[in-house]
């Protein structure tokens, strides 16, 4: 139906393990003067941070070596050398972060400008064919898309020539919280409350960690009893209470999580990262601690489909599993593990990572992989190519696919359990196609998304999404039922027929359970003995 439009499939592919660990904790019991000293270090930095922030996005593509070198000496007279190896290092993340978001925004402009110039060149109210978009429904419509497609070139032509030179435009402390400044009655924030954090936002308190080093950091040094210590910045120096102008916090800190993992690296002198940043809603401050691992090695897909897998399929309130075996047959039934994904960004993140608990202990007790879709929606949320369907937009908009794909590879690598990758295209489609009304009963509804679910692994088992094509009535040796259990083509009884089950062949009667079923001597005999035989005694 659609094989002219059909896009190729990626091969599927075992997910990489993360390559690196962040763990916070709370910085406790600090005095008045702890947190004044935390405040004047960050906003100092911070400010430093803005500084060299602004001169390398002036630099733009002109950036060398020897501007990084003369900006960092810069900052050394006023803060520090590892501080100022921190802000550029840090500073450089910002930028090259901003020029892929600019490519990014390139990508879907230019896309937004295809899509419009080719709904534009079709008659009025022409429909779609296959998966490309039709004309417009009215002319008022057209009219209106081809303002907008002028629109969508200027910002198109203003973007590449930013491009071209390097030009980026970055906020510190975030362009959401610098237009809230102008709509504080509806973000229910004083203008006090909205400056502070607006400055703690900018502030600047983190160090890399250095191999080699006491406790692997010399900037910020955390001790096996968590003590806490600062290097203080050239003009802040006269505040320390410990000696080479070092200020060490009164409250000691923990580590709950990856507690042992840190101890053996401070132990050994091996680089950890620090940072500590203020909590305005909470009026708390925290530290976090990271570094990198190896990459964990991940298994053969040949591995990881043994024995079957469960495929998953990612949507906008909840994730629809089905446990598959290893030739593609759906066992069991389907699973879903729901979250919410309204409220606040932490309510947000801890619904996530309590239906992928779930999700992952279900699996642990099976011992299978999980296969799940490589979704990138980036060129998909688009109004010019959705139009009129805002609902959807919002909707495919709101899925955390990143972050969710993000957190289920790193907590399936604590776990040991392997992730397998697989094209999303057409699953959701021939999955409702192929297997939704198939495995729909009197007992069970089966969704669309429960079918994708077998689609998604399927695929990642490396079979067809099609179920076999049953033989003709006539030769199927199972009489008139369709016998279209997909089975690998070695696998042995493949075109056998069902086993027998011993017992009655009625539906009243179960197995064993006839009234004669237990007594042999009414079966065999043509007649009843009038009394039972005794067994014979040995004299």
């Amino acid at each position: 139906m659609y094989e002219g439009s059909l896009r190729t499939i990626a091969a599927p592919f075992v997910a990489v393990g993360p390559s690196g660990v962040a763990i916070r904790t709370r910085l406790k019991h600090l005095s008045a003067a702890d947190e004044e000293v935390l405040r004047l270090v960050g906003a100092h930095l911070g400010s430093l941070a803005s500084r060299d922030l602004k001169r390398r996005c002036a630099d733009g593509l002109e950036h060398s070596a020897d501007r990084w070198a003369e900006r960092k000496r810069a900052l050394t007279g006023e803060s520090s050398s590892r501080w100022a190896g921190s802000i550029t290092k840090a500073t450089h993340d910002q930028w090259a972060l901003s020029r892929r978001a600019q490519r990014a925004h390139i990508q879907s402009l230019q896309a937004g400008v295809r899509t419009i110039a080719h709904r534009l060149s079709l008659p009025v109210g022409e429909k779609g064919k296959g998966r490309a978009p039709g004309g417009y429904r009215s002319a008022r419509e057209w009219f209106a898309k081809s303002r907008r497609l002028q629109i969508l070139h200027d910002r198109l032509s203003a973007q590449q020539a930013d491009g071209a030179v390097g030009r980026v435009r970055i906020v510190r402390g975030g362009k959401r919280l610098a237009r809230m400044r102008h709509h504080l009655k509806a973000a229910q924030l004083t203008q006090a409350q909205w400056r502070q954090r607006w400055e703690a936002s900018r502030w600047f308190m983190q160090a890399d960690g250095e191999s080699g080093k006491r406790f692997g950091n010399e900037t910020i040094r955390v001790t096996l009893e968590g003590e806490v210590s600062l290097k203080l910045p050239a003009p802040l120096a006269h505040l320390a209470n410990a000696p080479h102008g070092r200020y060490t916090l009164t409250g000691a800190v923990v580590f709950h999580h990856r507690r042992e993992e840190w101890a053996d690296r401070i132990t050994t002198n091996r680089s950890v990262a620090y940072r500590i940043h203020y909590d305005t809603g909470r009026c708390r401050w925290y530290l976090s601690a990271s570094w990198t691992i190896p990459p964990v090695k991940t298994v053969p897909l040949s591995h990881a489909r043994t024995g079957g897998l469960i495929g998953v399929d990612m949507n906008a309130d909840h994730l629809a599993a089905w446990r598959l075996d290893e030739h593609g047959n759906p066992c069991g039934e389907p699973r879903r593990f729901v979250y919410d994904l309204s409220g606040t960004a932490m309510h947000r993140d801890a619904q996530v990572r309590h239906a992928l608990i779930r999700l992952l202990h279900w699996a642990e007790r099976r011992g299978l992989s999980i296969a799940i879709e490589d979704l990138d929606f980036s060129a998909e949320k688009t109004r010019e190519r959705h139009g009129r369907q805002k609902r959807f937009r919002q909707v495919i908009s709101g899925m955390p696919v990143s972050k969710l794909r993000a957190r289920l590879v790193s907590m399936a690598a604590e776990l040991g359990i392997p992730i397998i990758a697989v094209d999303p295209a057409y699953a959701s489609r021939w999955g409702a196609q192929h297997w939704q009304k198939t495995l729909t009963h009197t007992t069970r509804k089966t969704s669309r998304h429960d079918a994708a679910s077998i689609a998604i692994g399927r695929r990642a088992l490396g079979h067809r999404i099609r179920r076999r094509t049953a033989p003709p009535s006539a030769h199927q040796s199972d009489g008139q039922e369709h016998r279209t259990a997909q089975a690998a083509s070695g696998a042995p009884g493949r075109e056998g027929t069902r086993p027998r089950i011993p017992g009655p062949r009625t539906r009243s009667t179960g197995t064993r359970r006839g009234a004669n079923a237990g007594d042999q001597d009414a079966q065999h005999r043509s007649e009843r003995p009038t009394e039972p035989i005794q067994p014979m005694l040995s004299r």
